[in-house]
């Protein structure tokens, strides 16, 4: 019987067997934790029927897409800080995207001139200042952090942490690099301790009366308020949005870039404009105490009422740009030692 099957057919069978089944979903690599992104994903899914597949990567992101190269399984990339978004596009990993929706609701500042990565909500690099040592209006500028005034009062982090490389790249923006390396000088020795631990750390120093004020991110403030321990620190402080003197408040974003060879480019590009979009910004937001980027977006009522800022208007490709430059003055004022 085998025998009297055409050739034909047996061919058509085979190139069948052969071409690959294009699965409706899209697959993620997120330096994001799991459950941070889940309400985005879950409602994309039931929005367009498009399974999202998320592998939550602690580091290493560039290496394991370099090794997996035009093989890998990966459609986007989700990642928390512009330095990290431009050492994907550096790394020659990403793809242009040309989208008018995308460009419609991601203002220019917060997406690269490419198209290679689109921020979707942003967070403020602020100053957490105790509510009984610091009266308001006490500090209002980022110069001011170098000011002798403060000297033996200030906790920071690494100066070495892509959140405050990002903030001295901001400097070196504004000011220049002799200036730069002074101002780091300055809030080095003003520091109450040798730079250590994550942002919260330096809330819980505030509290336990070690410093007065501290650099942090503002979604920090809502990371301790829901946490049965922290709570205390958080009530220890309140949030100080900080301008440069010729400029606005320091900002970074959460972001998405599509792979250079994502698989299913279309699904990835229905994800990416869902994610720009107003109801997916504040769900967003919302879960990461986060600002949508938006138009006609709000954060939500609790992040509202720690204030109001203008963001500074540098496009923050300018500040990845800047990045080497402000990594090689931390280490120059030896700011960690």
């Amino acid at each position: 019987m085998f025998n009297r099957i055409k050739p034909a057919l047996l061919a058509a069978a085979a190139t069948a067997v052969a071409a690959p089944v294009l699965a409706d979903e899209v697959n993620v690599y997120s330096y994001r934790q799991p459950e941070l992104i889940k309400p985005l994903t879950d409602a994309f899914t039931e929005q367009t029927g498009i399974a999202v597949n998320v592998a939550h990567l602690d580091k290493g992101m560039i290496e394991r897409l370099e090794a997996e190269g035009s093989r890998t399984p990966a459609d986007l990339v989700f990642t928390v800080d512009i330095s990290r978004l431009a050492a994907v596009v550096n790394a020659g990993l990403t793809q242009s995207v040309d989208s008018d929706t995308l460009n419609e609701n991601v203002p220019s500042q917060y997406r690269d001139p490419d198209g290679h990565w689109f921020g979707l909500t942003t967070r403020a690099r602020i100053v957490y200042a105790s509510k009984e040592r610091v009266a308001e209006g006490e500090l209002t500028t980022y110069e001011g952090l170098a000011d002798p005034k403060w000297e033996g009062r200030i906790c920071t982090r690494s100066g070495a942490h892509p959140y405050n490389v990002a903030l001295v790249s901001a400097v070196l923006h504004h000011h220049g690099a002799e200036e730069t390396k002074a101002w780091l000088e300055g809030v080095k020795s003003n520091l109450a301790r040798k730079p250590q631990g994550n942002d919260r750390a330096q809330v819980k120093a505030i509290w336990a009366g070690e410093c007065d004020i501290s650099l942090g991110n503002t979604y920090y403030m809502g990371k301790m308020l829901e946490n049965d321990e922290q709570q205390a620190w958080a009530d220890s402080v309140r949030i100080v949005f900080p301008t440069f003197e010729d400029g606005g408040t320091h900002v970074n974003v959460s972001g998405v870039a599509m792979t250079k060879a994502a698989p299913n480019r279309e699904n990835a590009l229905k994800m990416m404009e869902f994610l720009a979009s107003p109801e997916a910004q504040e769900i967003y937001a919302r879960m990461n105490y986060e600002y949508p980027i938006a138009p006609g977006t709000e954060a939500d009522e609790l992040v509202q009422g720690w204030g109001s800022f203008t963001a500074d208007d540098v496009n923050l490709m300018t500040l990845a740009e800047n990045r080497s430059e402000a990594l090689k003055l931390v280490e120059q004022v030896d700011f960690d030692g």
